[in-house]
């Protein structure tokens, strides 16, 4: 049987084929899709869903003319195979060349960096906007999920879209899941359109005062293609609404669309491993645990429960003590904000890369309120991850707004010791930056009670170097001091600081006394972070400071071996560095 992918380069490959044969070529890029996900990772499900309406919007509109712009980019594979990309799909040894997420480095075909959700549709009408003040006549097309509906910015963009009064279309692809379940009431009109095939006179796009069109089977080519040539060049911001089916064309992933809404290399084929304990399945015993002997005790997740290891199994045991509010981060810190004020015990668990869309909630719903909720936040570190989810920025962000107390724990005993007290108190806002990595103790000995704020724990006496080792890289600090002791003969002070939002300067003044150099290690971002803290503390003094962390700036899958020799986070980078600099104070 012929391929008719091999034969298609670029969009423009696609304008001579057929109904059949790009349903064909769907059918194709579906099994490649299932292929190298399976074979690297990524998410699959959402891709999967797309590939039809995708094929059918490269075969009407004319890209990179016109600017097709992917929410949050889960569905985006398709758009990289069709243009000029496919060989990343096809090719092992390519695999890894191109981002999971659009990247106008990669190609012309891609508008913008996306991997948050929520974006399109205020992207369009930028882009829009800039088209119109241009004269230009070009079509514009946001994609964006039913999902990702929930979030602020999505309604805030799409309300604005109908002041444009000129050509924008917004494709609303809808499977009737976001990464979990959907929630909000929002989905309630979106059922009803499905259910009536578009004719609800309830509608919420044209209540926004958007023009319509509802394509009820979003894997029909042919009604793809005539809705996207009804509404090419109009002259109108307008709706496109497809339902589709998540996962479509791989058995497992549309039988549990949020299992496999990301997958890791071999979930398809390969059996399952026994599960270790996690970070993640230790918060949630631990609050199961506490919610038996505490109604009050509430968690909430916005989209992502199963990053923190809520399962629908577990979601069920918690019943009314689980709020999931969609992909809405901002909500959720304010919710949880007026709970604690209420009198419940609210824990929201947020993704280190999702908290930074929170800023003003947590300084002005949390922290100015200063009332007792708590924030987990997950997979803080430096990582070799996508530039658009990096979680090595929430240091900074969290720990220089008034009145939060950001903790810092270094394994199992200090992060429930450290969640525990945060859910007994009342006085403060309280963030705890979760463990990284596999449970562990790295040998800091937990406390009953933190509320004698910033007082650091030294681990370990010693002179003439103290190291000050912030919670994932506690492990890095003990093998600095030991590399020191082997290397140089130097016993320095080992210090685990527990708290990130402030400073124990009675016990840094204290290192004056038989210290000359103190050494700071942290898994996140220097600028504005604990580092710097210390450095400026010592600033008007003799002591000499050096920071060790990541550099501020967008790394994009850079080997974490890479970044560590780069950011010189090795002990045997540390030691030298602190060794040339001792040399210079004699």
């Amino acid at each position: 049987m012929t391929s008719i992918l091999e034969k298609v380069n670029q969009p423009q490959d696609l304008k001579n084929l057929s109904m059949e044969q790009l349903t064909a070529l769907s059918n194709e890029i579906r099994e490649v899709i299932i292929h190298k996900v399976n074979a690297t990772g990524g998410h699959l499900a959402p891709n999967l869903g797309l590939v039809e309406a995708t094929v059918a919007m490269h075969y009407v509109f004319n890209s990179p003319e016109d600017k097709m712009v992917y929410d949050v980019s889960h569905q985006c594979y398709t758009h990289k195979i069709l243009t000029g990309r496919k060989e990343n799909f096809l090719d092992p040894a390519k695999y890894q060349a191109i981002s999971g997420y659009t990247n106008p480095q990669e190609s012309a075909h891609d508008s913008f960096f996306v991997g948050h959700t929520s974006t399109a549709p205020s992207l369009a009408v930028g882009l829009a906007k800039a088209r119109d003040l241009q004269g230009q006549k070009h079509n514009i097309i946001a994609v964006i999920g039913d999902g990702s509906l929930s979030g602020g910015e999505a309604f805030e963009g799409l309300d604005n879209a109908a002041e444009l009064n000129s050509n924008i279309i917004i494709v609303v692809n809808d499977n009737d899941m976001c990464i979990a379940p959907n929630s909000g009431g929002l989905y309630r009109n979106l059922t009803q359109l499905r259910q009536t095939k578009g004719a609800a006179p309830c509608n919420f796009f044209k209540s926004l005062g958007l023009d319509y069109v509802y394509v009820d089977d979003g894997h029909d080519m042919q009604a793809l293609v005539q809705a996207f040539k009804q509404v090419k060049d109009t002259p109108r911001p307008t709706v496109v609404h497809i339902h589709t089916v998540k996962g479509k064309g791989c058995p497992a992933a549309q039988n549990d669309p949020e299992t496999f809404h990301f997958i890791a290399p071999g979930q398809l084929t390969e059996a399952p491993s026994a599960p270790q304990p996690t970070y993640a399945s230790l918060t949630v015993d631990y609050l199961l645990e506490k919610r038996r002997q505490d109604p009050r005790i509430i968690t909430i997740t916005p989209a992502t429960p199963g990053a923190y290891g809520l399962t629908p199994q577990m979601r069920a045991q918690f019943g009314d003590g689980f709020t999931d509010v969609g992909i809405a981060e901002e909500h959720a810190v304010a919710y949880a904000s007026a709970l604690a004020k209420g009198g419940a015990k609210p824990v929201l668990q947020v993704l280190s890369s999702f908290v930074q869309r929170t800023y003003d909630q947590l300084s002005q719903d949390w922290a100015l309120n200063n009332n007792p909720a708590v924030l987990l936040v997950h997979w803080g570190g430096i990582s070799g991850g996508d530039a658009t989810h990096l979680g090595c920025f929430d240091i900074p962000l969290i720990s220089n707004i008034p009145n939060i107390v950001y903790l810092a724990p270094t394994g199992k005993k200090e992060y429930l010791a450290m969640l525990d007290w945060a859910l007994k108190q009342n006085k403060y806002p309280v963030a705890i930056r979760v463990p990284f990595g596999p449970v562990a103790d790295n040998g800091a000995s937990e406390e009953k009670d933190y509320s004698l704020l910033n007082k650091f724990q030294v681990v370990t006496p010693g002179s003439e170097v103290a190291v000050l080792g912030l919670g994932n890289f506690l492990h890095l600090g003990q093998a600095v001091c030991r590399q020191l002791q082997e290397t140089a003969g130097i016993k320095p002070t080992l210090i685990n600081p527990r708290y990130m939002s402030g400073l124990d300067g009675e016990l840094l003044e204290s290192l004056k006394a038989n210290h000359r150099l103190v050494l700071t290690l942290e898994d996140g971002c220097l600028s504005g972070g604990f580092g710097e803290k210390v450095a400026s503390f010592y600033g008007n003094s003799s002591m000499r400071v050096l920071n060790f962390g990541a550099q501020k700036e967008f790394t994009d899958r850079i080997p974490l071996d890479q970044l560590y020799t780069r950011f010189h986070l090795t002990k045997e980078l540390i030691c030298q560095d602190a060794l040339a600099c001792l040399k210079t104070l004699k």
